[in-house]
């Protein structure tokens, strides 16, 4: 018996390539299709992209949710390369969806409940919009100000991937916080915090800059790092 194991979101990929894949030499795992006795043992992660995880629906019948229908819709949409309200009921049909369809069609009237729920997603008052009515919209009105609370992995996820959010919320009068999820001995790696500290004393040297702290800044800092043992601390 061969017993292959896998834990995260990282491994999803290759899993569904090993399980569902063609057998090839690139992915050795999945020469396993072929094994009498393999078994696969995931967790929730390993396994999302795996048919019967990600589109349940290709599978066998199920129960439609709220959430499934969304989800199965967009999914369509994307792989289609349409519209959410350019579907059509042969769309569904011809794409394993057609028990949707009986359930909750014609396409015209998914389409238009998908659509007004994704437009209920977008707004320009990310921390709500104040005496407006507030029924269909992502955030309450009331309170008008609110202390919002961003959390971030990295040191600049929070500009790259909201930075607009971000600002909104500050241009509208919110009590905006930042959690950096990650501390700064490990925000940026060694060699690329030694590179930058030898970039600056480059320059400075190019310009005629005169300046004895930068020097002595990578000085230190290299002194430090080439007998830094591991999970030491760093200096200031």
């Amino acid at each position: 018996q061969v017993i292959l194991m896998a834990w995260g979101e990282g491994k999803s990929n290759i899993i569904k390539a090993s399980v569902e894949g063609t057998v090839t030499n690139q992915i050795p795992a999945s020469f396993l299709q072929e094994h009498k006795n393999a078994i696969f043992v995931l967790d929730k992660e390993a396994s999302s992209k795996l048919t019967r995880i990600n589109t349940p629906w290709l599978v066998e019948k199920i129960v439609w949710t709220d959430k499934l229908i969304r989800k199965a819709v967009l999914g369509l949409a994307l792989h289609l390369k349409k519209p959410i309200l350019m579907l059509t009921d042969a769309d569904y049909i011809e794409n394993g969806m057609s028990d949707l369809l009986a359930d909750s069609g014609p396409a015209y009237d998914i389409n238009i409940k998908i659509f007004n729920k994704l437009q209920n997603t977008i707004t320009g008052w990310p921390g709500g919009k104040p005496n407006a009515d507030d029924s269909n919209r992502p955030e309450r009105a009331e309170p008008s100000r609110k202390r919002v609370l961003i959390f971030s992995p990295h040191p600049d996820d929070d500009i790259i991937s909201m930075g607009g959010t971000f600002m909104r919320l500050q241009q509208q009068g919110h009590e905006v916080h930042v959690a950096y999820q990650t501390s700064g001995n490990i925000a940026v790696a060694d060699d690329e915090a030694l590179r930058f500290a030898r970039f600056v004393c480059d320059y400075n040297e190019k310009f005629g800059i005169q300046s004895a702290e930068a020097e002595d800044i990578y000085k230190k800092a290299e002194a430090f790092l080439k007998n830094k043992k591991v999970n030491k601390i760093d200096i200031p």
